[in-house]
């Protein structure tokens, strides 16, 4: 039921608060993230539910209860990302609906082959939502044909003075997608996606009446759409893993506990989106002192045997930020 402001005739809008989660597994060197199919459409997004007060003491505690309710997966490392209410993303001017505020958060799992049959439950390539950010083979094409002539004729538009953008379109266009020279930050997965809302460059932005989505004629074909603004959300925590790697061990979290380098590699690859060099990558490892050798070899490749390796869990003791600073090469 809708209120009324005790100061007019104003309604008060009903808020529900959502949990929303982005949870990730790798599988065969892929990044993957559970999305769960739509009632209301065709349309897939993040899992997620209301939090019930009664029933769950803390945010977490209800976050974790409905996702192994609805997919049968218990979730290990759960961090909290941010709370997204802005209104416009699903509701329009005049809406008296139920306003959902979502706290989003970030959840890692090996335990992408044994999701449940929950229906439209399932681990999707999180590239398919942002192909422009896997860099692992090349500098994506998708860049250069399809977003920045696109991007280049919006920045070129005049622009009404912004007194919250420090930055002028051409500027953020040249820092976030690293042209003229500017370099490729894997970490701005946001705000490239924030862009190419502004822009209305991408399906939800249509879908929300954005002005700059609905003068265009045709809109390029730039990833999947998701429900909501579960798409910033996904980028939210995919901006989020990628600068955690850097001072936490976050990467353990989503490899068994024995693993061989090249394992180890190609995960901080699939997370990152950036092809590392072989014997760098190496060196770092082992001036981290983030492993440990267990012993034993794998034989699975049928090639040479690999050593197998662990997490050294004592790093936790030593320093206080014990990730990778890795460096992709280009």
């Amino acid at each position: 039921m809708t209120e009324r402001h005790p100061n007019g005739d104003t309604p008060h809008i009903p808020i529900e608060i959502g949990l929303t989660a982005a949870i990730v597994a790798i599988e065969d060197n892929e990044p993957l993230i559970l999305t769960a199919g739509s009632d209301s459409g065709n349309l897939t997004g993040l899992p997620y539910g209301p939090f019930d007060a009664i029933s769950h003491r803390t945010l977490e505690i209800g976050l974790r209860a409905w996702v192994e309710e609805q997919t049968g997966l218990r979730l290990g490392y759960v961090e909290q990302l941010y709370t997204f209410g802005d209104r416009g993303r699903h509701a329009r001017l005049g809406d008296t609906e139920v306003h959902v505020a979502s706290i989003g958060y970030l959840a890692l799992t090996r335990a992408a082959d044994t999701l449940s049959s929950a229906p439209g439950a399932r681990f999707e390539p999180w590239y398919r939502f942002f192909p422009w950010e896997d860099w692992r083979q090349a500098r994506p094409a998708i860049i250069e044909r399809d977003i920045l002539p696109e991007l280049a004729a919006w920045a070129s538009e005049a622009e009404q003075p912004d007194m919250a953008r420090a930055l002028a379109r051409k500027d953020r266009v040249r820092l976030f997608f690293g042209t003229d020279g500017a370099h490729w930050d894997e970490e701005r997965v946001l705000d490239r996606y924030e862009l190419l809302y502004e822009a209305g460059l991408i399906e939800e932005a249509r879908r929300d009446g954005r002005p700059a989505a609905l003068v265009r004629t045709k809109l390029p074909s730039l990833g999947v759409a998701m429900r909501f603004d579960h798409r910033r959300i996904l980028a939210t925590a995919i901006a989020r893993l990628r600068a955690k790697l850097k001072y936490r061990p976050v990467v353990f979290e989503l490899l068994p506990g024995e693993f061989t380098l090249t394992d180890l590699q190609h995960t901080v690859e699939a997370i990152s989106g950036r092809h590392l060099h072989k014997q760098n990558f190496r060196r770092l490892v082992e001036a981290g002192a983030l492993v440990e050798p267990t012993g034993d070899v794998s034989t699975r490749t049928g090639g040479r045997p690999a050593a197998l390796f662990r997490f050294r869990r004592e790093v936790l003791q030593e320093r206080p930020a014990p990730g990778l600073r890795v460096r992709g090469r280009r």
